[in-house]
């Protein structure tokens, strides 16, 4: 397999704007097949906005986007779904349909693409999908206002899941969450990446997540990606803000909680 093969997002070029306000400009990247790689910026950089570029939520000015080596920006509408089939987005607070159930929001995705599924179909696979997550097993017959943030959070990863996707798109997925919650949702990623065979592209503002699960980290800054690699990588810059970001208080407390909870016991 060559290298090429390992890229499963392509973007280069990339121009978002919204009236007179560019958002990025010229913004290249590139996301490994099997990899989890953060996202970060500050506020108004853009992170969401890319991501809605590449799942086509939101038309560039200009540029280009490849998901699975095909153009997002063309091709026929049959061509496109193909693709979309192939990933799952979790997008900020879970975005689940209050009106519906956890089993049926779970089942949304399925009833769009696979429209021959019959409702005993529809309702194992939807349960097999709230306990992959960590919900309880009776969490699919509740309604969202009846779960906590956490559990929100779960069932929104597992609509993601429905499909069996190849790649997972989360946006800022353990916002809101207690220190505890999110270090439970960052190690039930990182255990569902290495189960399914899963390329996670991950926007966050979670110190703690970065270290505890990305593989690599992008900064976006400056309307385009400024730096892409491991965290001990981009602390070899000396960009203002990833020096800021990294190495600022918040950094250096999650740089000692990464470290203490990689030694071995007893040390």
């Amino acid at each position: 397999m060559s290298d090429e093969d390992d890229i499963i997002i392509r973007v280069r070029g990339l121009k978002n704007s919204f009236g007179n306000q560019v958002v990025h400009e010229d913004l290249d990247l590139d996301v490994r097949r099997g990899e989890i790689l953060g996202v970060v910026g500050g506020s108004g950089t853009g992170k969401s906005v890319l991501m809605r570029s590449i799942i086509g939520l939101q038309a560039p000015n200009a540029g280009s986007v490849e998901v699975f080596g095909h153009d997002m920006l063309a091709g026929t509408p049959g061509e496109q779904t193909e693709i979309r089939k192939r990933w799952g987005v979790l997008f900020q607070g879970g975005a689940l349909f209050s009106t519906l159930t956890v089993a049926e929001n779970v089942q949304v995705p399925l009833r769009e693409f696979y429209r021959g599924f019959n409702q005993q179909q529809l309702d194992e696979i939807a349960s097999y999908k709230v306990v992959m997550t960590g919900l309880p097993s009776d969490a699919g017959p509740k309604y969202p206002a009846e779960l906590s943030g956490g559990m929100r959070k779960r069932a929104g990863l597992a609509r993601a899941l429905a499909l069996d996707p190849e790649l997972l798109f989360l946006d800022e997925p353990t916002a809101g969450l207690d220190p505890i919650g999110a270090a439970a949702f960052d190690e039930q990623t990182r255990s569902l990446q290495r189960t399914l065979g899963l390329t996670v592209f991950l926007i966050t503002h979670d110190l703690d997540t970065l270290h505890a699960i990305c593989d690599r980290v992008a900064v976006l800054a400056d309307k385009h990606v400024i730096a892409v690699g491991t965290i001990n990588e981009l602390l070899a810059l000396d960009h203002p803000w990833i020096q800021e970001y990294f190495n600022g208080p918040r950094g250096r407390a999650a740089i000692a909680g990464s470290d203490r909870a990689q030694a071995p016991a007893g040390a």
